[in-house]
């Protein structure tokens, strides 16, 4: 029988990259090791990844024309992510990101710019057929229309013989007050160090145990901690730890979480032990922390 699919809601953009040695000082001029476009965006970065550890995919996200919208269409069609639910918005911009990488310092300064490209709403995934996938999951952004999207998926399951049910995940990486309604939501919810510390956390292990009390009964929160691994506590309330698994020489840091995520939902889909999957999300992780990109984490 075939595989179902994950299914990824979110942001894809255009990322220009310039690669320096050392993080330019104000007022100097610095010519750059090297430069590229490469296809960004939390939930894009994560299909990506999940394409190359062997997943079917799928992207939900919301497209402006023009030459970077078709520079990420074709990205994500080499990498075999199927397309069915992105959304046109013919009189927006498309979003873009300048990301100035120091090679040093295994660094990376994030400028970005989205001025008027709606997020997908609940009444696009109305048009998702819930039956294509096993796994849902979020990159928290528009949060009122994506807890419609959840509980939508949620009456689904209660339809649905288990085996057949949509696992879901959600992930909460800014630190906005709006988003934090996402963690009543959710199998699995990720949270980002910054959000941690916008609680007042100053760790991945008071972050999960801290935080657990805001998701659901049954669901399972998740902290990575850069250098310090990842954490997560589950529905019986055990703390689970991994350590991180760094490169021998740090080359990008740039879509680490989106890696460590993607790793770990890929897992738990496959049926792994919380032990288990998050360690292989430290693992992904780190290789490709060690590479450019991310054709070589596997």
């Amino acid at each position: 029988m075939e595989e179902k699919r994950i299914l990824c809601v979110g942001l894809v953009c255009l990322d220009i990259i310039s690669v320096v040695d050392v993080y330019p000082a104000e007022d100097t001029d610095t010519r750059c090791l090297s430069q590229r476009w490469q296809r960004g965006g939390n939930a894009s970065n994560s299909c990506t990844v999940l394409s190359l550890l062997g997943a079917p995919c799928a992207f939900m996200g919301s497209l402006a024309p023009g030459h970077a919208a078709d520079f990420v269409l074709a990205d994500l069609r080499r990498y075999a992510v199927e397309l069915t639910h992105v959304v046109l918005h013919p009189e927006s911009s498309f979003p873009t990101s300048i990301v100035i990488s120091s090679v040093s310092r295994g660094t990376r300064t994030i400028l970005h710019t989205n001025r008027n490209l709606p997020d997908v709403t609940a009444q696009d995934f109305e048009q998702v057929d819930l039956t294509q996938y096993k796994w849902i999951h979020w990159e928290g952004r528009n949060a009122a229309e994506q807890v419609k999207m959840i509980q939508r998926v949620e009456e689904h399951n209660r339809a649905c013989p288990a085996h057949q049910r949509v696992s879901t995940s959600v992930e909460v990486e800014k630190p906005r007050e709006e988003l934090y309604q996402l963690f009543g939501y959710g199998d699995v919810v990720f949270v980002s160090k910054d959000v941690a510390k916008d609680f007042g956390f100053q760790s991945a292990p008071e972050a999960v145990r801290g935080l657990h009390t805001r998701v659901r009964p049954g669901a399972t929160v998740i902290c990575a901690w850069a250098d310090a691994g990842a954490d997560a506590l589950g529905p019986d309330g055990e703390l689970v730890h991994s350590d991180a698994f760094p490169p021998e020489t740090i080359l990008d840091t740039l879509g680490a979480g989106d890696t460590f995520n993607a790793a770990v939902i890929l897992a738990l889909s496959r049926g792994q032990r919380l032990q288990e999957a998050l360690t292989f999300g430290c693992q992904v992780a780190g290789r490709k922390c060690g590479v450019h990109g991310y054709d070589s984490i596997v």
